[in-house]
C-alpha cells in the first residue's frame, strides 16, 4: 500500500482551501466565531475542524478517507484491521474488554492495570481474575506477570474468555509475550493488550516484539504517547479470526463521538505517514538519546537507573530503555520531590514519579539539547542530597484486597460517604489510584484493609497524585450500605 499517503489529512486540507461556506457545525465557522483562539492558534489549524461530511467520511461507518487510512495504518503496523480513537487508548482498552467479555464472564488482568480496564469491567460486567505483577524491590515497581501464572489461572479457570496484558508497563519492563500468547491460545482464549507505551516497538530490533508481532489479537496503541499524532489519538488493531471486527466496531460505536476531531484524526494520518518513511531512523534517534541520558545519570552518586540488567528475572522478559527510570532514594529524596524540583527551578516536567523513582519519557520529539539539559539539572540536585547512608525506608505496596462482588455490582449498588479512617472491613463502592500511572490501590467491590489506609496516608504525605473519591482530598470514601465485612464475619 501507499504508505507517503495521508488520506485524511489531504481531504480536510482540499476541503479548506475549496473555501466552502459553512452553514453546518462547528459553531466557530473556521474561527470566526472565536477570534482569540484562532488568532493564537493559526488559521490553518481551526480550518481543519471541520464535521463529518461526504468527502471526509464518517467515523461510525468509513467508507471513505476514515477507512483507506485505517487500512494503511493496518498495513504498517501487520494487523487486518485498524479503528482510529478520538477518545484515547482509554476508549480501544474497554472496546477490548467489552468485545470479548458479557456480565459475568471472567477475565483474567494483572493488578497494575491501568484505570480504564476498570471502567471496562464496570461497563462489561466482566469478573476480574487478578494476577499479581512482580515486584522490583529495590526499585519498588511493579514489572510484568510470568507465563507461569498466566497458565496456572487459566487451568483454574477455563472458562476464562479473555486474558488482557499490559505490554510493555510504565516503566518499560515487557512479559514474555510470545509465551503468554501462546498459552493463551492454547486455551482458545483471545489476548488483549494495552500497548498504550509500546506504538515505537515494531520500528527497532532492539526494542522489545511489538504485542502484534508476538500474535496478540487486540492491540489498543496510544500513537499520541510515543509516534507523534496529538493527545487523546490512539488506534485499536485487531488481527485473527478470534474477534469479530464487526463486533469490534460495534462496542466501538457506543462510546464513539459522531463528532470526531478532524484535527486528531488528520494527526493520526500524518503520524503514521511518518513512522512508515521515517520510523526507524526517529526512533533509532530517540534509542541513542536515551541511552546517553542513563549513561550520564547512572555515575551520579545516591542515583540508580533501572536497566538492562533486570532482563531475565520474572516478570521481566525485555526492556524498553527510551523509560529512564531512575531511583532517587540514595539523594535523600522522594521522586514526588525531585519532580517538584525539576518542574519548579528547571522547567523540566518528568513523565512520572511515585516515592522512589521519576521516569524521563525519550521519544521521537526529543533534542539532544534538551538531554544536556536535563543531565545537567539532575547533576545540580544531586548536589543538594540530603542522603546520609541510609536509604529513605518507605513501605510495600499493600496486598490485593479481597473483591467481594463485581466492580460493576458494586457501583451501581446503594452507597454511603463516611470517613477514610474509619472504613476498615467496608466495600468499597468507588476506586482509589495514584495517578499517573492510574493503577488502582482499591477497586470498587473490594473490602477495605487498614494496610490501604496507612498506604494512602503515606502517598497523601508525599503530595501523591490521588484520584477516584469523589472526595478529592481522599479524607472520605463512598462505601456500600449495610455491607460491613468484618461485621458479616463476626456473626457468621
Amino acid at each position: 500500500m501507499k504508505q507517503t499517503r495521508a488520506p485524511i489529512f489531504e481531504a480536510v486540507k482540499k476541503h479548506s482551501n475549496n473555501k466552502i461556506i459553512p452553514f453546518h457545525v462547528p459553531g466557530h465557522k473556521g474561527g470566526g466565531g472565536l477570534p482569540e483562539l484562532r488568532d493564537y492558534i493559526g488559521e490553518h489549524l481551526i480550518a481543519i475542524d471541520l464535521t463529518c461530511m461526504p468527502d471526509l467520511d464518517n467515523i461510525c461507518s468509513p467508507k471513505g478517507v476514515i477507512h483507506e487510512a485505517e487500512k494503511l495504518a493496518a498495513n504498517l503496523y501487520g494487523a487486518d484491521h485498524a479503528f482510529f480513537l478520538t477518545n484515547g487508548t482509554t476508549q480501544g482498552i474497554q472496546a477490548m474488554i467489552m468485545s470479548v467479555c458479557a456480565e459475568g464472564d471472567k477475565i483474567i488482568l494483572p493488578r497494575n492495570a491501568h484505570k480504564s480496564a476498570l471502567g471496562g469491567l464496570i461497563l462489561s460486567g466482566a469478573l476480574p481474575l487478578y494476577i499479581n505483577p512482580e515486584i522490583n524491590e529495590e526499585f519498588g515497581i511493579s514489572m510484568g506477570i510470568t507465563p507461569k501464572k498466566v497458565r496456572e489461572t487459566l487451568e483454574h479457570h477455563p472458562d476464562t474468555k479473555g486474558v488482557f496484558l499490559i505490554y510493555p508497563n510504565y516503566y518499560g519492563t515487557a512479559s514474555h509475550i510470545s509465551e503468554i500468547v501462546e498459552i493463551s491460545h492454547s486455551f482458545d482464549v483471545p489476548v488483549l493488550v494495552d500497548e498504550a507505551h509500546g506504538a515505537h516497538l515494531k520500528f527497532n530490533k532492539d526494542l522489545p516484539i511489538s504485542s502484534l508481532e508476538a500474535g496478540a489479537d487486540l492491540t489498543a496503541s496510544s500513537t499520541h504517547k510515543l509516534t507523534g499524532s496529538l493527545t487523546q489519538s490512539s488506534m485499536l488493531f485487531l488481527q485473527k479470526d478470534r474477534i469479530s471486527p464487526q463486533k469490534v466496531k460495534k462496542v466501538l460505536n457506543l462510546t464513539q463521538t459522531t463528532s470526531p476531531s478532524y484535527i486528531l484524526l488528520s494527526s493520526l494520518d500524518l503520524a503514521r505517514k511518518q513512522m512508515a518513511i521515517y520510523g526507524e531512523k526517529l526512533v533509532e534517534r530517540a534509542i541513542e538519546i536515551s541511552h546517553w541520558i542513563r549513561s550520564q545519570l547512572m555515575v551520579i552518586e545516591g542515583c540508580k537507573i533501572f536497566g538492562e540488567g533486570i532482563v531475565g528475572n520474572p516478570g521481566c522478559h525485555d526492556y524498553d530503555p527510551t523509560k529512564v527510570t531512575l531511583n532517587v532514594q540514595g539523594l535523600g529524596f522522594s521522586g514526588y520531590e525531585v519532580e517538584s524540583i525539576l518542574r519548579e527551578k528547571y522547567r523540566i516536567q518528568v513523565e512520572l514519579s511515585d516515592l522512589y523513582n521519576v521516569i524521563f519519557l525519550v521519544s521521537i520529539g526529543d533534542t539532544w539539547e534538551n538531554a544536556f539539559h536535563l543531565v545537567g539539572s539532575m547533576k545540580k540536585i544531586a548536589l543538594q542530597k540530603t542522603y546520609n547512608g541510609t536509604p529513605r525506608p518507605f513501605p510495600p505496596l499493600p496486598k490485593i484486597p479481597k473483591m467481594i462482588m463485581s466492580p460493576r455490582e458494586a457501583f451501581y449498588s446503594p452507597t454511603k460517604v463516611i470517613n477514610l479512617e474509619n472504613s476498615v472491613g467496608e466495600i468499597s463502592a468507588e476506586p482509589i489510584m495514584v495517578y499517573p500511572p492510574g493503577i488502582p490501590l482499591l477497586c470498587p467491590g473490594e473490602i477495605i484493609s487498614q494496610e490501604i489506609i496507612d498506604y494512602i496516608g503515606i502517598l497523601k504525605s508525599e503530595n501523591a497524585d490521588l484520584q477516584g473519591p469523589i472526595d478529592q482530598g481522599i479524607n472520605k470514601i463512598s462505601v456500600l450500605t449495610n455491607c460491613n465485612f468484618l461485621d458479616k464475619m463476626q456473626i457468621t
